[in-house]
C-alpha cells in the first residue's frame, strides 16, 4: 500500500467534472419551480439585512430553511448518489439549520450590526454574491443555466451567505459561543473549494475567499452599533 502522504486531492475525487456539473443540472429540473421561490426570498433576507436591520430574525429563519432544505433535497438526496461523504454533509447541514433556527429565536441574544462602515459593507456584499453574482459567475465556463446553483438550494451560495449573515450578527460575551454558529459554513468553503479546484472549476477561488472576507469584516467591525 502506498504511504498516506503520497496521495494527492484527485486520488479522492468520485466523479468527473462532467457528472457533478450533471448533477446541478437534474437537481434544478427535479426541484423546479422551487427557484422561483428561492429567487425572491434570497432578495427579501438582503433587504431584511440591508434596510430593516432590527427585523433580521426573518433573514436568519430564512437561511436556516435554506440549510435545512439543501441538506435533505441536495445532500441527501441527490449528492449522495455520486459522494459517499454525502450523508455526512447532509447532517453537518441539518446541525447548521438548527443552530441558525436557535440564533433567530425571539429571545436570542445574538444582535445585528447596523453601523455604517466597510465591516458592513462587505457582510452585505457576501450575501449579495451568494443570492445573484455567485450563481452567475458559476455559467461563465460555458455552463447552461439550468446548472446555476442558487442560494437556499445548494450548498455553495447557501455556505457563502451564510457567511455574510454572521459577519454581521455578533452575540455578547466570549468569542467561542460565537464559533459554533460558524463553523459548518468555512468547513463546507473549504470542501467544496478544494473539490472545485480538482475539478478545474474557476469557483473554487471565490469558495476560498469567502471565509477569509467574512473574518476579515468581523475583526474590522466596531464594537458598539449593535441593535
Amino acid at each position: 500500500m502506498s504511504e498516506w502522504w503520497t496521495y494527492r486531492l484527485e486520488d479522492f475525487l468520485m466523479f468527473a467534472p462532467a457528472t457533478y456539473q450533471r448533477l446541478f443540472a437534474l437537481y434544478n429540473a427535479q426541484v423546479w419551480p422551487a427557484q422561483l421561490l428561492a429567487l425572491p426570498l434570497g432578495a427579501l433576507v438582503l433587504w431584511r439585512l440591508a434596510r430593516r436591520p432590527a427585523r433580521w430574525r426573518l433573514a436568519c429563519a430564512l437561511i436556516a430553511a435554506g440549510w435545512l432544505w439543501t441538506a435533505w433535497a441536495f445532500h441527501g438526496q441527490r449528492y449522495a448518489g455520486i459522494h459517499s461523504a454525502a450523508p455526512w454533509f447532509a447532517a453537518g447541514f441539518a446541525l447548521q439549520a438548527g443552530l441558525l433556527a436557535w440564533i433567530a429565536r425571539p429571545a436570542s441574544p445574538w444582535r445585528v450590526q447596523t453601523r455604517a462602515g466597510w465591516p458592513r459593507a462587505l457582510g452585505l456584499a457576501l450575501l449579495a454574491s451568494a443570492w445573484l453574482l455567485q450563481p452567475l459567475a458559476e455559467l461563465l465556463p460555458d455552463r447552461p443555466w439550468q446548472q446555476a446553483a442558487l442560494f437556499g438550494l445548494t450548498p455553495d451560495a447557501t455556505a457563502v451567505g451564510t457567511l455574510g449573515l454572521l459577519a454581521l450578527l455578533q452575540r455578547p460575551g466570549p468569542v467561542r459561543w460565537q464559533a459554533g454558529a460558524w463553523l459548518v459554513p468555512l468547513l463546507w468553503c473549504a470542501i467544496s473549494a478544494a473539490t472545485l479546484w480538482t475539478l478545474a472549476m474557476p469557483a473554487w477561488a471565490w469558495l476560498a475567499a469567502a471565509p477569509l472576507l467574512a473574518l476579515a469584516a468581523v475583526a474590522g467591525r466596531p464594537a458598539a452599533g449593535l441593535r
